[in-house]
């Protein structure tokens, strides 16, 4: 944990008009971390309670974060009671192939609740990013029995204005869990002449109807085009390949890492 000096000279650098990216790459603190302190410097004691636990329910301070962590749960998260535990277990899936995600991922859950422990269980080929605490069911209300695809998924309106507020991270989480950055090809006749061109686009799978249509909702929003491809089985997929569409992603969310 950082001390107060060093949450003082974070936000230093944040007050002088420089990025959160610039400011966590050159002190090596997380951007959400650092996001969270513009609202909240003192260390958040063990003892905090849930944000949505209080006489008036508030959303999480880090609001950035938890969008990422919602579009991470939202894909591949669930939550489980845990046998023997008073609390529930967050489960994240990162594939070994993303140690950049899997890190991102650990610091979304520790800038959402900064009293819980973070906890990395390696499987064959992937891991699962794990966090016990009593109030995940309070943060995350789209748990539930059974799979996702097989229940109603509706954000309740204090996620919304956090989404409204991060629309990109939302988007960041649901592509680094359910969605890819791919590069596909075709070939044209020019001047006679059989020619391959290569271009990037933008894949995002669920078997979720809810979850698509928050998806493409989102994707409104913020401008970028997309359009439904063929299905896969009973999964849904969103492709953007627009030149345009494809640079905005680019810009806000990238390949995989």
């Amino acid at each position: 944990m950082c001390d107060h000096h060093k949450r003082e000279q974070a936000l230093a650098l944040v007050g002088q008009g420089r990025s959160l990216n610039s400011v966590s790459r050159q002190t090596g603190i997380s951007r959400y971390a650092i996001r969270s302190w513009q609202t909240r410097i003192a260390p958040v004691s063990r003892k905090a309670e849930c944000p949505r636990c209080e006489p008036v329910p508030r959303p999480p301070d880090a609001a950035m974060a938890y969008a990422y962590l919602l579009g991470l749960y939202l894909g591949d998260g669930c939550i489980s009671r845990q046998p023997g535990r008073r609390g529930y277990a967050l489960r994240v899936a990162g594939a070994d192939a993303w140690p950049g995600l899997i890190t991102a991922c650990r610091e979304a859950i520790k800038a959402v609740r900064p009293a819980n422990s973070v906890c990395i269980v390696q499987n064959q080929g992937c891991v699962m990013v794990t966090s016990y605490s009593r109030h995940w069911p309070c943060l995350f209300p789209q748990h539930g029995p059974g799979k996702k695809h097989e229940r109603p998924i509706a954000l309740e309106a204090w996620q919304q204005r956090i989404v409204a507020e991060h629309p990109w991270e939302l988007l960041r989480g649901l592509i680094h869990s359910d969605g890819c950055r791919m590069t596909n090809w075709t070939t044209r006749i020019v001047g006679g002449e059989l020619k391959r061109y290569a271009y990037p686009r933008y894949f995002f799978t669920n078997t979720s109807t809810d979850i698509i249509r928050l998806f493409t909702d989102t994707l409104d929003k913020v401008g970028v085009a997309w359009r439904a491809t063929h299905q896969a089985r009973k999964a849904q997929n969103i492709s953007v390949a627009s030149k345009g569409s494809v640079a905005l992603m680019d810009r806000h969310i990238g390949p995989k890492y």
